[in-house]
């Protein structure tokens, strides 16, 4: 019984993501195409592409990535000292 409510579940998962995608795709509205710009890089900072399952997966992908964009934020300020003097 609880292999048939997963599986259900996961179902409804699949299918809600397939609906958002097409939605996405097919919406001409561009108030749409701005909220997903915008939120996207919320769900990238989260690490929702990693597997929830794996709690040090999603730790070691959120501290690397927020790590990457220090890292590119200190290069340019690094690049416009030595450029702009």
């Amino acid at each position: 019984m609880a292999y048939r409510e997963d599986e259900d579940a996961a179902r409804r998962r699949e299918a809600g993501h397939i609906l958002k995608r097409i939605g996405e795709e097919t919406d001409p509205q561009t108030g749409t195409h701005v909220q997903s710009w915008l939120l996207r890089p919320r769900a990238f900072f989260k690490a929702e592409d990693a597997d929830q399952d794996d709690r040090i997966e999603v730790i070691g992908m959120r501290i690397g990535r927020l790590l990457g964009v220090a890292g590119l934020l200190v290069f340019a300020a690094l690049f416009l000292i030595e450029f702009a003097a």
